[in-house]
């Protein structure tokens, strides 16, 4: 009987602690948030930096659209990073810092096309990996943040493509 109120007591901590409730992000869903949040970031970056160089005004609008969306899906993934305890840097990762460097210096026709070029690829990536995420993820809120955040990239994916096209 004692070994019984032990285990009793043990498996009511766990479920107050979250561990068995699922609502712990573990290795894959926590990457995932990490990687999203430095690739968010580079998304608003690169949106400024096309809102002031680029010399199409079509790309001009597309960097603020890209501004727009991707502050709004940072501060979504941003919740869902503190609700359980998940911290995310609020700086861009060394992959990222270095795409965003490659863009800095340019200006003009070379940017828009470069940076269209990156957005189609870029987006492409992200629509595999929130697709992914949207139906692989362990954590129900991280499952939700990449499902309802899916819609957008493929439409921001949708218009890096025609811009990109028409540019060439």
């Amino acid at each position: 009987m004692k070994s019984l109120c032990l285990f009793s007591g043990a498996l009511f901590g766990l479920v107050l602690t979250g561990a068995l409730r699922g609502d712990d992000i573990a290795g894959a869903d926590g990457k995932f948030l990490q990687e999203a949040a430095s690739g968010g970031l580079l998304e608003v970056k690169l949106g400024q930096l096309a809102t002031e160089r680029a010399q199409d005004a079509e790309v001009r609008q597309f960097g603020a659209r890209m501004v727009t969306d991707h502050n709004k899906a940072n501060q979504e993934l941003m919740a869902v990073a503190l609700k359980n305890g998940i911290k995310v840097s609020e700086v861009l990762n060394k992959k990222h810092q270095e795409v965003f460097d490659k863009f800095k210096n340019m200006r003009g026709p070379e940017f828009d096309r470069a940076y269209m070029k990156h957005m189609v690829k870029d987006h492409e990536e992200d629509v595999a990996e929130f697709t992914k995420e949207s139906q692989a993820a362990e954590n129900a809120q991280v499952r939700a943040f990449a499902t309802s955040t899916l819609a957008t990239i493929r439409e921001h994916l949708r218009m890096a493509r025609a811009i990109a096209d028409r540019l060439k």
